[in-house]
């Protein structure tokens, strides 16, 4: 006769490490680092426009004013790498007021001048060569990750210093950081129309007409301390 054996399993249900102990307390704080350098170099993004009744006729003009430019450019030196087309568009546009419509073309060129002292210059070759709007000028440092690293190493101790501030009144101090996240930080861009530019250009003739002053590279961190 066979002997028949059973297995009694017991499955234990073991509590998350979280429910076995007391939340942590923290202090979470916003650091902020700015680095303020002066800048070297300079990013011109530049399109080139037409409209009329015809989509080829404008997309020819388009084309050729965009081939003037970038000979003109490569004429004063620039390095092809630092003329970067962002987008060529060719649209159908309707005018509401005489029921009408027209084909404007576009094309976005961004022109990275690396001296600083060449922007009059090149300004106003690119004016002479057809350009005919600027959506934005943008003053940079060509060791941007250097500063960068330098702010973020601010913006971190900064936060250390202001958890320190909140904990101390209440008798208590900050332990080891448990959470770092750093946040977005958005500049803003002045935009200049080229209209403006060239009667800018007119009254002021050779003048200059930028003044770079400090370019301030700024971080944020959010950062979370154990609170002792």
């Amino acid at each position: 006769m066979k002997k028949l054996f059973f297995v009694l399993t017991i499955i234990a249900t073991i509590p998350m490490l979280a429910q076995q102990n007391l939340e942590r307390s923290m202090v979470n704080v916003t650091g902020e680092g700015v680095v303020k350098v002066e800048p070297d170099e300079v990013l011109i993004k530049s399109r080139i426009e037409h409209e009329g009744s015809s989509a080829a006729e404008v997309k020819k003009q388009n084309d050729e004013v965009v081939n003037k430019v970038i000979k003109y450019l490569k004429s004063q030196n620039i390095d092809e790498k630092d003329i970067k087309t962002e987008y060529i568009n060719l649209n159908k546009r309707y005018d509401y007021n005489d029921k009408s419509y027209s084909y404007v073309a576009n094309q976005a060129i961004s022109i990275r001048l690396a001296d600083l002292k060449d922007y009059e210059k090149i300004m106003k070759g690119l004016l002479e060569n057809g350009l005919n709007r600027i959506d934005g000028i943008q003053f940079k440092s060509s060791e941007m990750e250097k500063y960068e690293k330098e702010a973020r190493k601010i913006a971190v101790l900064d936060a250390q210093n202001r958890a320190r501030e909140l904990a101390q009144p209440l008798g208590q101090d900050i332990g080891k950081a448990v959470s770092i996240s750093e946040m977005d930080y958005n500049s803003f861009q002045p935009v200049y129309r080229m209209d403006a530019a060239v009667e800018m250009s007119a009254a002021k003739g050779s003048e200059q007409t930028i003044a770079p002053g400090e370019l301030e590279i700024k971080i944020k961190v959010n950062v979370g301390f154990e609170l002792k």
